[in-house]
């Protein structure tokens, strides 16, 4: 031990020192954060933003002309993709469902989740969100009722 420090104390304290006045001596001339890559440094006002100097100038040198694009293609029509949604009927859902009393839990579940895929509120038109939401509650009400029959007749 050498003036209360342990040799290994006495290394450490050195090179510290030493740290100090490396960083001390050598001052860096621009700004620049610690442990940060020059990738997240920002550019100087001195330097130019241009295409060139960014070098994606080989990108925009491939690029059509507009001119020569073809013209964009009109919008077709779509075709009505919702008249499922006006058959609201308690018969028309059970048809559409087709739950049989052989349906397992996860079989219903499936039916549940393909049903609701396709007649979801939150996916058709605002106009038919109504007659959706007919259609969802009506789907729930009778899977819900095979899922009880299934468990009342397990019992």
């Amino acid at each position: 031990m050498l003036f209360g420090q342990s040799v290994f104390q006495s290394v450490l304290t050195r090179l510290s020192e030493e740290e100090k006045r490396e960083d001390a001596e050598a001052a860096p001339s621009t700004f620049r954060v610690a442990g940060l890559n020059a990738g997240f440094v920002a550019a100087t006002v001195d330097a130019p933003s241009t295409v060139e100097s960014a070098g994606t100038s080989a990108y925009f040198d491939f690029l059509a002309d507009p001119e020569d694009l073809p013209p964009a293609a009109e919008p077709e029509e779509p075709a009505p993709m919702h008249d499922h949604l006006l058959r609201v009927s308690e018969e028309e859902v059970a048809a559409e469902l087709a739950i049989m009393p052989a349906d397992t839990a996860e079989v219903l579940a499936d039916k549940r989740r393909r049903f609701a895929k396709d007649n979801h509120p939150d996916r058709v038109p605002a106009a038919l969100r109504d007659s959706a939401t007919s259609r969802m509650k009506m789907a729930n009400l009778l899977i819900d009722r095979a899922i009880k029959d299934l468990y009342l007749r397990s019992s």
